[in-house]
């Protein structure tokens, strides 16, 4: 290993950088015009070339995939950063008349203003909300500026996965283009004033102080980070069930999902690592998040935005002006942040990692079992082990850390019921009383249940992930109770 001290043979460790001429330098595209920006070493790029290629990538990333359909509506996850609103600019220049090849779907815009969990005041929150209500005006696509403080009303359907549509690769993509050239339609000013009125949503003064109850019950940041990311895609997901949307857009950069897989591993999410950093994810089964943005990096966004005047408004978060140190996401980040500022290709080589990952998605069917996924992040559970893996000895060395040996002079606590009936007022052992920690680890996967971990208390969770946990679990404990009554699909295969 490389060590502080190392004799190198005289070479000198610091070594002066072979400075790269940029003066009257040519495009590497069209070899005449000169060249305003530079990408990387050799990629040197005019005003107008650069434009082509950023608009080209993100056309070739579409086509290379084929999962939206012509005619589908396609709702368009904008924070207010470079990268969502870059995405918007090329769904905007795609749309346009004097686009050679449009883009064939019918788009919509939805913001969630999660001020609330981040601290932001009343008079923050209406200005940024005003800057993009104008912003998405002017696109003339229908939007929704939703609060978070609405996950307190959102119904446990959310956690149940749908059906998923079929694989867009096979004939019926080529079919529904060909139903879009016959049977060609716009939208209207009509159209988008209906979809805007759709939605009226209203904060209550009782959801702002249960976002904050939950938000202040939680005791790390990294916690609070992923809990925030949780809460915002459940929210986003419901909007496009809604309103009918069966494809969600992120701007996720290349940039950004470098560091989101470092810290997805560091969390312990690395069996969803390729659904959470892959073109498509379709965990959600009848809503499909696709991630556009995946190929461009942060330099390339900016450079676009800076150049081309894409309106985008800068809304603090969490980890704004925190620490390196103050949680996993912000660690990372500031880690690849650094080591590329030294080693330009450490992004790309994290990304191009990431395209090799895949992960083995049993078959959906109508008979799938919710339980089968985590209570909230709706990813395949992966706590389910044999005794030899890494995850039980993981267990057995909390629950051995959490033995308390009882003193034999102190009389065990009587029982103030019998077993299997309630108390009936939601205390000791009352059959409707909230799930505590012990009860919701067997709903989640791993890396939820240390979120779930640094909580003080489950109670303030959202009404719709605790009623969705006793679903779960009075299923539960009632196929236990007919399990010896029911076939196995051996036995019925068979027979």
């Amino acid at each position: 290993m490389c060590q502080v001290e190392e004799d190198y043979n005289g070479l000198e460790r610091n070594q002066e950088k072979i400075p790269v001429p940029t003066f009257n330098r040519k495009c590497v595209k069209c070899k005449e015009g000169t060249a305003v920006l530079i990408i990387r070493v050799n990629d040197a790029f005019c005003r107008s070339c650069f434009k082509e290629y950023f608009i080209h990538k993100f056309r070739a990333m579409l086509g290379k995939n084929r999962v939206i359909f012509p005619q589908e509506k396609v709702l368009l996850a904008v924070s207010g950063g470079a990268a969502s609103c870059s995405m918007l600019s090329q769904v905007q220049e795609g749309l346009s008349r004097e686009a050679p090849k449009k883009l064939r779907f019918v788009p919509g815009i939805i913001h969630i203003d999660d001020g609330g969990a981040c601290g932001r005041s009343a008079d923050e929150r209406q200005r940024s909300n005003a800057l993009l209500k104008s912003i998405f005006t002017d696109t003339g696509f229908p939007y929704f500026i939703v609060s978070l403080e609405q996950v307190f009303s959102l119904p446990s359907s959310v956690l149940v996965p749908g059906t998923s549509d079929p694989d867009p690769s096979n004939p019926g993509y080529k079919q529904a283009v060909d139903q879009y050239i016959k049977e060609k339609q716009t939208l209207t000013e009509e159209n988008v004033a209906s979809a805007v009125a759709q939605l009226s949503l209203e904060d209550s003064p009782e959801h702002k102080l249960a976002l904050e109850r939950l938000f202040s019950s939680l005791k790390t940041l990294t916690a609070k980070e992923d809990m925030l990311q949780t809460l915002r895609l459940h929210l986003i997901l419901h909007i496009a069930r809604e309103n009918g949307y069966s494809k969600v857009m992120m701007g996720d950069s290349c940039s950004r999902l470098a560091v989101k897989l470092l810290s997805n591993i560091a969390l312990g999410r690395g069996a969803a690592l390729a659904s959470d950093t892959g073109f498509s994810d379709a965990r959600y089964g009848d809503v499909v998040i696709v991630r556009p943005m995946r190929d461009y990096s942060s330099k390339e966004i900016a450079f676009y935005s800076r150049m081309f005047n894409v309106p985008s408004v800068f809304i603090s978060g969490l980890d704004t002006k925190t620490q390196d140190k103050a949680s996993i996401q912000r660690l990372t980040e500031s880690f690849v942040t650094n080591l590329q500022s030294d080693f330009p290709s450490t992004v790309s080589t994290i990304y191009r990692t990431s395209e090799k990952l895949h992960t083995v998605i049993p078959p959906q069917s109508q008979t799938t079992e919710p339980a089968s996924k985590c209570l909230l992040c709706l990813c395949t559970l992966d706590t389910k082990e044999d005794k030899a893996s890494a995850f039980h000895a993981t267990l057995v060395s909390e629950q051995l850390s959490q033995f308390k040996r009882q003193d034999p002079s102190v009389d065990a606590p009587e029982q103030c019921c019998t077993e299997g009936q309630g108390c009936g007022s939601g205390d000791c052992c009352s059959s409707n009383r909230l799930p505590s920690h012990q009860d919701l680890k067997t709903l989640l996967c791993y890396s939820c249940r240390l979120t779930i971990k640094d909580m003080v208390a489950t109670n303030t969770l959202p009404p719709y992930i605790t009623t969705e946990a006793e679903k779960r679990q009075k299923r539960s404990r009632m196929k236990m109770e007919i399990s010896e009554y029911l076939l196995e699909d051996d036995e019925e295969d068979g027979d």
